[in-house]
């Protein structure tokens, strides 16, 4: 009886095996809410874990970045031992589990040494065109995979240029206007626009890539998308007339898109909240970096108070759930990027590159990109 019993458990692993390699390598769309593979959540809780040790983010940043590149071959090794596991557990009926366990590795992965005779042949054939089929899909998977991290990155690494490392949205703002090319914004939102629609199908279908970290510690897909989204709430919020169509359309798809891949992780949010609502930004930090934009005689046509409602009335949409994505992935902890559970109070302010024009040499500031504490 107690053989049988291993039979219908072996069955059920491989259709829970089968389910999840076609809901991770097939199935073109969201796996639906909180399923990420458990293999790779396993993996990433147990680098996170690993890098309590240290404070610094830098160090912390060296040893996640080998987190989701090796979910990927721990999810590929599961799915194999529990392929070999299961029809082990479908051959004990007909033979001593040792003998089974050894039959199914060998057909499994296609070597050969062991095998049965009449219908057991048949679970043999069937054995190794599993092992083939999840091996061809993986190799598939891989450049797909990767095709979508080198895309996600190539706008990501634009923003050094763009809006300081680690990013920020007034220091985009800032930057823009103090190289004379605020017209080029409305491209940029346009390019911000297409990259969120992007990430969306590509980070819900295959959740692993939320997981892969930018080339660089300071760079982010994260807090750029940040950067890029409070910008542009900035530049609608204190020039509702010059601000680009364009702006106002990234948010749009911003905020979908964070929506999106909240709902892969289980987060929850307000699907529709209201202009009015508080958001966890300090209203005096609004104010200073409208100061500081002000100072490069950026123009605007609102001040402080009479913008700050229109400002809030975009980030209530994306604030909460990029904070806990932020403290999730422990992005680099740039200003207005919220708390890190893991790097409490350090905030990491943007580097500007040095003024090279002649007779206005001046250090950048932040250059040193060292961690400041916040107030």
């Amino acid at each position: 009886m107690l053989h049988w019993v291993g039979f219908a458990a072996g069955l059920a692993v491989l259709g829970g095996t089968f389910a999840d390699v076609f809901r991770s390598l097939v199935l073109p769309r969201a796996p639906g809410r909180g399923r990420s593979s458990r293999a790779v959540r396993v993996t990433w809780r147990a680098f996170v874990a690993a890098s309590r040790w240290s404070p610094r983010f830098e160090v912390k940043d060296r040893l996640l970045s080998a987190a989701a590149p090796l979910a990927v071959l721990v999810l590929l090794v599961s799915w194999l031992v529990r392929a070999v596991v299961g029809y082990a557990l479908v051959l004990w009926p007909f033979g001593p589990f040792g003998a089974d366990l050894r039959e199914a590795g060998s057909s499994v992965f296609t070597l050969g040494f062991a095998g049965g005779h009449g219908v057991l042949s048949t679970v043999d054939y069937v054995a190794a065109a599993t092992g083939l089929v999840v091996v061809a899909l993986q190799i598939a998977y891989l450049p797909t995979l990767y095709g979508a991290f080198n895309r996600r990155e190539a706008l990501v690494t634009m923003m050094e240029s763009r809006a300081g490392v680690p990013a920020w949205g007034p220091e985009l703002l800032i930057r823009h206007q103090l190289v004379g090319i605020v017209d080029k914004l409305p491209a940029l939102y346009a390019d911000w626009e297409r990259w969120a629609a992007e990430v969306s199908e590509s980070h819900t279908t295959y959740p692993v890539l939320l997981w892969f970290r930018s080339p660089k510690p300071y760079y982010s897909w994260v807090v750029s998308l940040l950067a890029v989204l409070d910008s542009a709430a900035m530049y609608l919020a204190v020039s509702p007339q010059a601000a680009p169509s364009d702006a106002r359309l990234c948010l749009r798809m911003g905020f979908s898109c964070l929506r999106s891949i909240a709902g892969i992780l289980g987060l929850t949010f307000d699907p529709d909240p209201t202009p009015d609502q508080p958001i966890d930004l300090p209203y005096d930090e609004f104010v200073e970096a409208l100061r500081r934009l002000g100072s490069t005689g950026f123009a605007m046509e609102r001040g402080p108070e009479q913008a700050w409602p229109h400002f809030r009335g975009w980030r209530v949409n994306y604030e909460a759930i990029i904070y806990h994505l932020a403290d999730r992935v422990i992005a680099p902890p740039a200003p207005w990027s919220g708390p890190r559970r893991h790097l409490e109070g350090v905030v990491i302010a943007p580097r500007r590159p040095v003024n090279r024009q002649p007779g206005a040499w001046a250090p950048s500031e932040g250059r040193s990109g060292e961690p400041r504490r916040s107030r």
